[in-house]
């Protein structure tokens, strides 16, 4: 979130140069500054045997499917929140979290928290947000998401993970 307006007295923010961090919005009235705070979402692979859980979402990426994603909720652990996203957006549950490691959407205020996780039970039944979902080949995911460089890093480290 990029702050024009102050939250506490509404003022417009001017712009302070803030040393190390450079140009930073701040309420001269309320002497604070305002650091862009970006959404974090949780991009997470999920694995079951093989395979590799991926998703149809056109509005994400018209030509290329995608790992499942989405914004972690206020008073919510990240973990929590990549449980929560597969099973909402698949009907299936999964076991054996594991951090991969953090990214970003170039030019949006998106933290990606990206994770791998094992597949446990259910069978799947997408969400109405997911137009197609398949289980694929590993080894053949990264042909299928050449649009989705978050999604491409996330597999190969899956892959490298996988080769140890």
């Amino acid at each position: 979130m990029k702050y024009k307006f102050c939250p506490k007295c509404g003022r417009e923010l001017e712009m302070f140069n803030c040393w190390d961090e450079g140009e930073v919005p701040y309420c001269p009235v309320d002497n604070t500054l305002y650091f862009d705070t970006p959404r974090p979402c949780i991009v997470v692979g999920v694995v079951k045997g093989d395979e590799i859980l991926l998703l149809k979402q056109s509005y994400i990426y018209k030509n290329s499917k995608v790992l499942i994603s989405g914004y972690v909720d206020q008073d919510e652990y990240a973990e929590d929140t990549a449980y929560r996203e597969v099973l909402e957006e698949t009907g299936i549950e999964t076991k054996n979290i594991k951090y991969l490691g953090s990214d970003f959407v170039e030019g949006k205020e998106l933290l990606m928290i990206t994770f791998m996780a094992e597949y446990k039970s259910g069978e799947i039944k997408k969400s109405d947000e997911v137009e197609g979902i398949g289980w694929v080949k590993i080894d053949d995911a990264l042909a299928q998401m050449q649009e989705d460089k978050i999604g491409t890093k996330v597999v190969k480290k899956i892959i490298d993970i996988r080769e140890k």
